[in-house]
């Protein structure tokens, strides 16, 4: 067992929207990533995904549904096949639960597609 300290992880997290795997547990990846701006629009097939905000505010703005606006503390899982895109207005970091495994831009391909790293 390896105790988490979210700080710590994000003071090694440089780069935007590139989530890094904090931890794994049940085929699960909890994920710890920065973001600012506008992501992609995008879906997961077979995943359902969680978003947490740790520090900042976020909004995943859905197509079909109204916005979810997100401040530290709060989260929401977004079911598989809901198109979504998370946009932060600053600097907000968040922590994700979803499938080891997926991909962060799901159904799209774009210069935002990363690999999550793990975190060292």
């Amino acid at each position: 067992m390896e105790k988490v300290s979210p700080d710590e992880a994000f003071a090694s997290i440089d780069e935007q929207w590139s989530p890094h795997i904090a931890a794994e547990l049940n085929g699960q990846a909890v994920k710890l990533a920065t973001v600012e701006g506008e992501f992609v629009w995008h879906h997961h097939d077979d995943a359902d995904e969680l978003f947490m905000v740790l520090d900042g505010a976020l909004t995943i703005e859905l197509r079909d549904e109204p916005d979810v606006e997100l401040e530290p503390g709060e989260f929401v899982v977004v079911p598989s096949g809901v198109e979504h895109r998370p946009v932060a207005d600053e600097a907000t970091r968040i922590m994700l639960f979803e499938p080891a495994g997926t991909t962060n831009t799901g159904n799209v391909t774009s210069d935002r597609t990363v690999e999550a790293e793990r975190l060292e």
